[in-house]
């Protein structure tokens, strides 16, 4: 087995509803076979761009609308982090997005958050849950989204993020979401300098005062940002190759995590999407030495940074932190 494989690990931004394997998609519709899985749940190579991905994302929601699909899919994913050797991970998801056959939000988060508990209980990782609200919905529903996270306070559900079209759509409607977050003492995360280059990065700083931003890669396009998100050490959750397939990159060497690294940030590497990018965790690993050279010792820095940009409180980050170090200790 190779060494990266076994390494601890730490993911920050992946996504429920796009990390379905195919035994779990099977499991709750038989009528899928396995090719169409792969032509429709996998995604391309290439992509014309995050629009165009963000098509594949309904494949995945639209088998989560019942309580026993969604706690199938946490614990199928829970599988998944094992695999990887996953110490512990934020996972995302949309609760507006489960509501078709009938499930109110509160039951949506509900049933997620039962079977997460449940998932850390039976395998030891660690794990907590972002609710996210999405680019194109109204100001109720970004505002709805984010209380949610309030009325869940005390359980695995920890923050609030936005996700969905960047390009295609303003942040105007989220102003207010954010702003609530900020005066409950929500954690948030949002995505920016994906679809958009480093002027997003400026305005998602500006209105929503997150801690961290998803990808963020384009911020590299701007050496005032980069020293600005150094400073205020704001955390990068990057997926190269989640951005090479969007194509934002035509290739894994030109995307800038490497220099953003070498130029101080603090970021840590993500899958974004098992299924429609086709990756773990270990494979990210694997391209980011073959590519970049990097060692060991590179993969323990970003896991690191990881655990001190987590979610969590501080005795689970020691916890987490000693755990790390432990796992390390025998490179």
């Amino acid at each position: 087995m190779n060494a990266l494989h076994t390494l601890p690990k730490v993911e920050l931004h992946l996504h429920l509803d796009c990390s379905l394997s195919y035994e779990v998609v099977q499991q709750i519709d038989p009528s899928i076979t396995e090719s169409f899985y792969q032509n429709n749940f996998i995604g391309p190579a290439k992509f014309k761009d995050l629009a165009d991905f963000l098509t594949r994302a309904v494949n995945g929601y639209k088998l989560m609308q019942t309580k026993e699909q969604l706690q199938l899919v946490v614990h199928d994913l829970f599988k998944q982090l094992a695999a990887d050797n996953i110490i512990y991970a934020e996972i995302r998801f949309a609760p507006l997005l489960h509501t078709e056959k009938g499930l109110t939000t509160y039951e949506v988060i509900q049933a997620v958050e039962s079977a997460t508990a449940d998932a850390i209980a039976t395998t030891g990782i660690e794990a907590r849950l972002i609710l996210c609200t999405l680019r194109h919905y109204a100001e109720a529903e970004s505002m709805h989204t984010v209380q949610l996270v309030e009325q869940f306070k005390g359980t695995t559900v920890v923050g609030f993020d936005i996700a969905g079209d960047e390009a295609g759509y303003p942040i105007s409607n989220h102003i207010k979401a954010f702003e609530y977050a900020k005066t409950k003492n929500i954690p948030c995360t949002a995505h920016a300098g994906e679809a958009k280059g480093a002027a997003s990065v400026w305005e998602t700083l500006q209105h929503f005062a997150p801690t961290r931003i998803g990808h963020g890669t384009r911020s590299y396009e701007d050496a005032k940002l980069v020293e600005h998100l150094k400073q205020h050490r704001i955390h990068l959750e990057l997926c190269p190759t989640c951005n090479v397939q969007i194509n934002i990159y035509d290739t894994y060497t030109q995307h800038p995590i490497d220099a953003l690294y070498k130029a101080g940030v603090s970021l840590n590497v993500n899958t974004d999407t098992r299924t429609i990018t086709n990756i773990s965790l270990s494979k990210e690993y694997e391209r980011l030495q073959q590519h970049f050279g990097w060692t060991v010792k590179d993969f323990y820095q970003c896991n690191l940074n990881a655990l001190n940009a987590a979610f969590i409180d501080d005795v689970l980050r020691t916890k987490l932190i000693e755990q790390l170090q432990q796992g390390y200790a025998a490179y």
